[in-house]
């Protein structure tokens, strides 16, 4: 269970901190940019898996494409087109909401009532995540479009579970980079906005599709499979704290008394979403999981 908070928690802060991973793409095709990270991602669990990827059955199809579909590509084209009519910080404050979403619609999906330190713990990140962003302002579609990023986000967590239980988080997390490669290649070939990167912007792609890509897919969802999806969902509040710290860190932001307090209270929620007993096991044991990261996944993949 602790090793699973802890791939979980590795994943969140892994995304979070790679926003200025991301700055380095300034000028690169954005389509491009996102079919070879997931290509880059779909390589790296290949050959760490060597030959023990989990064939999908036709069961798994429909988590695939919710995963690929709203997780992935629509989830980064949602975010891009959002920014034009929201600021960063109002964007970031509505995917905050995510933990509360996930905390209420698991166990309503399972036909029972939240776990209430889960509940308490979301609420509190969402608080956090609110302060810490400093919620920020929006103008003509912006609250859908945010609304519309926050949707990806749950997507991706809820789309998967049945897929990684059934196969495990590694060949889930394969399929899936592997889906988002093809899908944004034809869309970029369509489109004709293919390029050769710079270094500055080959090194981005390949830390984006190892760290960020690759070892936070199967981190999140191996944290998920053990703790469930609503009690891992409080640490995507991780994701704008990390983000903070480095920020922090290369001097891009100063801080304040405001972001720290958003930084103790989402702390909080974390502690207190993660106490106590998951309850019975839900840690989607399956004979057709040959995936390599089990419990001790923070070991395991390589970074």
């Amino acid at each position: 269970m602790t090793k699973a908070m802890i791939a979980a928690a590795t994943a969140c802060v892994l995304v979070g901190a790679s926003v200025p991973i991301t700055g380095m793409l300034d000028g690169y095709p954005i389509l491009a940019g996102q079919a070879v990270r997931y290509g880059i991602g779909a390589i790296v669990l290949l050959l760490w898996l060597r030959g023990r990827l989990v064939m999908p059955s036709w069961r798994d199809v429909p988590g695939l494409i919710g995963m690929v579909g709203a997780g992935m590509i629509g989830f980064n084209a949602a975010i891009l087109v959002a920014q034009r009519y929201a600021t960063a910080g109002f964007v970031a404050a509505v995917l905050g909401a995510s933990p509360l979403v996930l905390a209420v619609l698991v166990p309503a999906l399972a036909g029972r009532l939240p776990n209430l330190r889960v509940l308490i713990g979301a609420v509190l990140v969402v608080i956090g995540v609110v302060v810490l962003t400093g919620g920020g302002s929006w103008h003509g579609p912006g609250l859908v479009l945010a609304l519309l990023v926050l949707v990806g986000d749950v997507a991706f967590t809820l789309a998967g579970v049945g897929v990684v239980r059934r196969i495990g988080a590694a060949s889930a997390s394969t399929w899936a980079c592997i889906g988002a490669a093809v899908g944004t290649s034809v869309i970029t070939t369509w489109q004709t906005e293919w390029a050769l990167p710079t270094w500055r912007q080959a090194t981005a792609l390949l830390v984006l599709g190892t760290l960020v890509t690759a070892v936070a897919f199967v981190f999140w969802y191996t944290g998920v499979a053990v703790l469930g999806a609503d009690r891992a969902g409080v640490l995507i509040g991780l994701m704008p704290l990390s983000g903070l710290g480095v920020a922090v860190i290369v001097g891009a932001q100063a801080l304040t008394i405001t972001a720290l307090s958003g930084a103790v209270v989402v702390a909080a929620g974390c502690a207190a979403g993660l106490s106590g007993s998951r309850g019975r096991s839900r840690t989607y044991p399956t004979s057709r999981d040959h995936d390599p990261l089990p419990e001790s996944a923070p070991s395991g993949l390589p970074s």
